[in-house]
């Protein structure tokens, strides 16, 4: 399959792995929500404060149609996308799925110095409050995450490496 997935929670890096990945493949590089932020002239966070997450979703479903239609392209997923309609099994029919799988502290860590208004989700979540959202939140999503075709942890090195030893595939 010439078309990469990559999913997983927000801030597992998804953007940074997928531009990796696609610079070393040679393919071209998608940011769905930057996508669909382009498309609507708003942010994720105005999309969600104007119009909800439902309708989030379904902007989003629509533009995992739209890219999925692409060749030698690596994709990177919104956190919640494989989770909303069919979304994860249209993928993994479309292309390879690749599950970015880091630790509640990881990404903690991470999440902690977001952008206020850049993450709709956590906004305002701070400390324990953050992590009990996480842990509560890959509790449901984990299902979903649990179906791609290759799962890749550990500290970023190690993620970098794994990743890029894709291009074997």
């Amino acid at each position: 399959m010439n078309r990469f997935f990559l999913v997983g929670y927000m801030g597992s890096g998804k953007t940074s792995m997928g531009k990796l990945l696609a610079n070393k493949l040679g393919y071209t590089f998608v940011d769905m929500d930057a996508r669909i932020e382009e498309k609507y002239l708003k942010t994720v966070s105005d999309i969600f404060a104007e119009m909800g997450q439902e309708k989030f979703r379904e902007m989003e479903r629509d533009c995992l149609h739209e890219v999925a239609t692409f060749e030698n392209v690596v994709i990177s997923t919104g956190g919640g996308a494989p989770c909303f309609f069919d979304n994860m099994d249209y993928m993994n029919h479309r292309g390879i799925t690749v599950y970015l799988n880091l630790s509640v502290p990881q990404l903690v860590e991470r999440l902690s110095s977001s952008r206020p208004g850049k993450r709709p989700l956590i906004d305002g979540l701070k400390g324990q409050r953050l992590e009990q959202f996480i842990v509560d939140a890959l509790a449901t999503r984990q299902l979903f995450y649990s179906k791609a075709q290759i799962h890749i942890s550990g500290t970023d090195e190690e993620m970098v490496e794994k990743i890029t030893s894709l291009k074997a595939l």
